[in-house]
């Protein structure tokens, strides 16, 4: 759900017009609008370089893991997953908000993860790498705008 959604669904929950504040919340979304599409294009356009190179520097931190056996089912499995979040993350910026992170990315995020015997504080560095590398694309600016997605992930691993 994007903010301008949450912003009018709270309002008519409440059978009113939004307050000032939910307006000047609206007006800076809409004024960050070119860097949140800067931020998913640029996000989206990398995808496979960041999951590339994120995988070489985990695989430097942690060589012994189930995407780095010799296993390509298992890399590709991994890789995957990381375009995925990666995907959700510019999701996140275009909306402005966490909710596709909470209602797509992290529910049951643990228990899937444990079952298949993936161990979680792998994806946490992996995590880690995918953050490190999509930030190293962008401007500082842009860079403060995605790393709380990252960050919100890596909690949910934790």
């Amino acid at each position: 759900m994007s903010i301008v959604t949450e912003l009018i669904l709270n309002a008519d929950s409440e059978a009113r017009y939004p307050a000032p504040k939910e307006l000047r919340i609206f007006q800076d979304f809409l004024k960050s609008g070119e860097q949140r599409i800067r931020i998913a294009s640029t996000l989206a356009q990398n995808e496979d370089r960041i999951v590339q190179n994120a995988s070489a520097r985990f695989w430097e931190r942690c060589p012994v893991t189930p995407s780095n056996s010799g296993n390509p089912r298992k890399t590709a499995s991994c890789q995957r997953d990381q375009g995925w979040y990666v995907r959700l993350v510019a999701y996140c910026i275009l909306a402005g908000s966490e909710q596709p992170l909470a209602e797509i990315g992290t529910i049951g995020i643990k228990e899937m993860y444990n079952s298949l015997e993936i161990p979680l504080r792998n994806l946490v560095e992996a995590m880690r790498c995918v953050k490190e590398e999509s930030i190293s694309l962008l401007s500082a600016e842009d860079a403060v705008e995605v790393a709380p997605y990252f960050d919100y992930i890596i909690r949910a691993l934790s």
